[in-house]
């Protein structure tokens, strides 16, 4: 990748706070028009990590570039060609929408006939414009998310930071969410942290996993996937099972969990022999009814890679 290809770029990021390295000599290239989720356990460093590339932290040691423009030389360039949509919702709940993105919208040197345009383009894309003039402290959980991320919108900038935005949502709102963002996919450059596994899945075009304040693993979630495909399970569903069945399976020692879920047997484990299972279940009289070897998730990469849930 050329420089003019890339939104952002780390070079040995780093950043501590007294003797904890917080951020770990962190190196990113992030291409324009990319969605990069950025995952990790909480305390990872993904938020200051975050914090360094919009300027609010000046990195320790090593550096970071920015639409071409450096984080310790040229803050001011940087927070010109960026939005920030936060995970706490900023908003003026005594004020309505149209007022809370024209704030925005003067304070980022927007002239008023085009602040109303996209006010009015964006409040219509995220289904808020019959409620423009609603005082927001009406509005839903939902609806303060969605007023939130189009308030980064509002200065048209090149790079979107997305802080967990769907975070605490209700399904329908988060799949509302899910596909604005999808429409922003290859016209904006995002960095999205999240704590939802199927969220990244579905919306990133890479996904780099930080922990102890460095990147573990980069790649794409179907690369990442099969990073670990020797750590799928089988999902068999069978008549009679019993709790000696599934003690005989477990006792084989090649299999690291063997457990009863929703009425299905799950075999889980390294190298998984389908023949040898089957066979197994038929010596003992067991019919079964159906079985499939079940892929490995993102979040089976994840606990693999940090051994940690994503939520401590």
């Amino acid at each position: 990748m050329t420089e003019e290809s890339l939104a952002i770029q780390t070079f040995a990021l780093t950043r501590k706070f007294n003797d904890l390295t917080a951020v770990d000599s962190v190196d990113l290239a992030i291409k324009r028009g990319e969605l990069f989720s950025l995952l990790g356990p909480n305390g990872a460093g993904k938020t200051t990590t975050i914090n360094m590339l919009c300027c609010l932290l000046r990195p320790t040691s090593g550096t970071a570039s920015v639409m071409g423009y450096d984080i310790i030389k040229e803050p001011f360039r940087v927070k010109e060609r960026i939005g920030v949509s936060p995970q706490e919702t900023v908003l003026s709940e005594r004020l309505n929408s149209w007022e809370n993105l024209s704030l925005i919208g003067k304070i980022s040197g927007v002239g008023s006939v085009e602040l109303r345009r996209r006010s009015e383009e964006l409040l219509e894309i995220v289904g808020l414009l019959p409620r423009a003039k609603d005082q927001v402290a009406k509005f839903s959980g939902g609806m303060k998310r969605r007023l939130n991320l189009i308030m980064a919108l509002v200065p048209d900038p090149d790079v979107l930071f997305l802080d967990e935005p769907s975070l605490g949502l209700d399904p329908q709102s988060r799949r509302a969410i899910w596909e604005y963002i999808e429409r922003l996919k290859g016209k904006k450059t995002i960095l999205l942290t999240t704590h939802y596994m199927d969220e990244a899945d579905f919306l990133s075009d890479r996904i780099g996993i930080i922990d102890g304040g460095k990147i573990v693993a980069l790649g794409t979630s179907d690369e990442l996937k099969r990073g670990i495909s020797d750590r799928g399970a089988m999902i068999i569903l069978a008549d009679n099972l019993s709790p000696q069945i599934i003690e005989g399976l477990r006792i084989k020692g090649r299999y690291t969990q063997v457990d009863e879920v929703s009425g299905h047997l799950r075999v889980s484990g390294k190298d998984i022999d389908f023949r040898e299972i089957v066979d197994y279940l038929h010596s003992k009289g067991i019919v079964v009814r159906s079985a499939a070897l079940e892929q490995p998730t993102l979040e089976d990469v994840f606990l693999h890679i940090t051994g940690k849930a994503l939520r401590e």
